[in-house]
């Protein structure tokens, strides 16, 4: 009988331990060269209403239910990748700044350099770098601490050169100017 408990006990510490383990996400997201872009969940339709306002959530295309939900799920999915709090940033359209917060990895902060340049393609190349400058910014302010940032897909795109679906991640590996040195695509869960 002792044998057979031991065992049991040596299977549970050891279960115990593998759950506390970082996944190679967490471990890279601590390391004051990478940054999770993150573009938001599910929201139904293109583009924003004509006259739309940042202001006011209602005159925007907004998360649904599947939205919703997709981006609790990808909080869920981060937490079990050892990811539990993180610098949160968010673009100032409502459907990222939702997405964001259903993460629940820590206050969000509003960022203009993650708002969209969809209606206004020729912001590329300045959004592009001020994305650089703040992500270099904030890693300077809070090494060694994962920083998840919600944007859209031109952003994102621009950025790395990867084509995102909704809720989707790419783990961006910078340089100390915090501009993208390469990248690894995470679909969403």
């Amino acid at each position: 009988m002792k044998p057979l408990f031991l065992s049991f006990t040596a299977l549970l510490f050891l279960n115990s331990t593998a759950s506390l383990a970082q996944s190679p996400l967490a471990d890279a997201l601590k390391d004051s060269q990478h940054v999770l872009l993150m573009r938001h969940a599910d929201a139904p339709g293109y583009g924003d209403p004509a006259g739309y306002q940042l202001n006011q959530c209602a005159t925007q295309r907004n998360l649904g239910d599947y939205g919703r939900k997709q981006a609790k799920a990808i909080g869920v999915w981060l937490t079990a990748q050892g990811v539990d709090q993180a610098k949160v940033f968010s673009s100032a359209w409502c459907r990222c700044f939702d997405t964001a917060t259903f993460l629940d990895k820590g206050p969000v902060t509003k960022e203009a350099a993650l708002g969209s340049f969809f209606n206004d393609m020729s912001q590329s190349k300045k959004q592009t770098y001020d994305l650089a400058k703040l992500i270099a910014q904030e890693q300077r302010k809070y090494p060694n601490t994962p920083i998840i940032m919600v944007t859209h897909h031109v952003n994102i795109q621009a950025f790395t050169g990867v084509v995102v679906g909704s809720g989707d991640m790419v783990l961006v590996k910078v340089d100390r100017n915090g501009k993208s040195m390469s990248h690894q695509l995470y679909p969403s869960p």
